[in-house]
């Protein structure tokens, strides 16, 4: 069997952004799909580099690849696809872990020799290799959109249940392990992501604006000042903290929801 795909990556429309692995990141320079009533907004978006991208995944026989729930568009070749799920137990594990996170509770995994290619999405996407992480690592919630079908994953709690609940972030967060390349839906480009190394050290942010860490790090949700009047005193309250030794990655924004589902109408014109 063979296929050919025409008009797609090799459109002179379309850059490609970053390859990693089996995974390579492409970009539409422009929205031609337009209509009278949204090109304005279409102009103006690609003038701030608000354009649409897509992860695409070249299999070819390997350990495949998982995705995120909802994340596919289209395949070409043999190409198959099964839940993931490996016996009873495994299901109860993927039920808690998509109950207590923001991500999907089965994420499919695409094995065989072909073409896997996502929902185009306006965010950003990075594509992470966990042997510069240590090959462990932990996201933030809603962050995972694909990775080698060899990594595995699961949760990861806080140090600090009671500071957690009292902060609104939640209890866990999706922790990654193995070798291969991740790739992350992020709010930023690359360009502006900070990168924080500590060794023995702590790094307090105020605000939900770590994209990944290194699981060796401890992550915790503490009160900015030493007591509850201090931090009301420097209104900052709660932030999060990172001890130990390893990386951070921190975005100059926070994560935002609905990204990838805007669309131009007549009203935003």
């Amino acid at each position: 069997m063979s296929y050919r795909v025409s008009n797609f990556d090799s459109n002179d429309d379309v850059r490609k952004l970053a390859e990693r692995g089996q995974f390579s990141v492409i970009e539409w320079r422009r929205d031609l799909s337009t209509t009278p009533w949204t090109a304005q907004t279409a102009w103006f978006a690609a003038e701030m580099d608000v354009r649409r991208r897509q992860l695409i995944i070249n299999l070819a026989g390997g350990p495949g690849a998982t995705l995120q729930s909802g994340a596919m568009q289209w395949t070409v070749g043999d190409v198959r696809a099964d839940t993931g799920v490996k016996g009873a137990g495994d299901l109860v594990g993927k039920m808690f872990r998509g109950a207590v996170s923001q991500d999907s509770m089965i994420k499919p995994e695409y094995r065989g020799s072909g073409m896997v290619v996502c929902e185009p999405t306006w965010q950003h996407l990075l594509l992470v290799d966990l042997a510069a992480w240590g090959n462990s690592v932990v996201l933030n919630d809603g962050l995972f959109l694909a990775c080698d079908a060899d990594i595995k994953d699961s949760l990861q709690r806080r140090s600090n249940l009671t500071s957690a609940v009292a902060g609104n972030e939640g209890l866990f967060n999706l922790r990654l392990d193995g070798s291969g390349v991740v790739a992350l839906e992020s709010p930023c480009p690359e360009q502006e992501i900070v990168f924080i190394d500590l060794e023995n050290d702590e790094l307090k942010v105020d605000g939900n604006y770590a994209l990944l860490w290194s699981s060796s790090l401890e992550f915790s949700v503490e009160r900015s000042g030493k007591s509850l009047i201090g931090s009301a005193v420097g209104g900052e309250g709660l932030v999060n903290v990172y001890r130990g030794t390893g990386r951070v990655m921190l975005a100059p924004m926070q994560p935002s929801t609905g990204c990838n589902t805007y669309a131009p109408t007549p009203t935003d014109v």
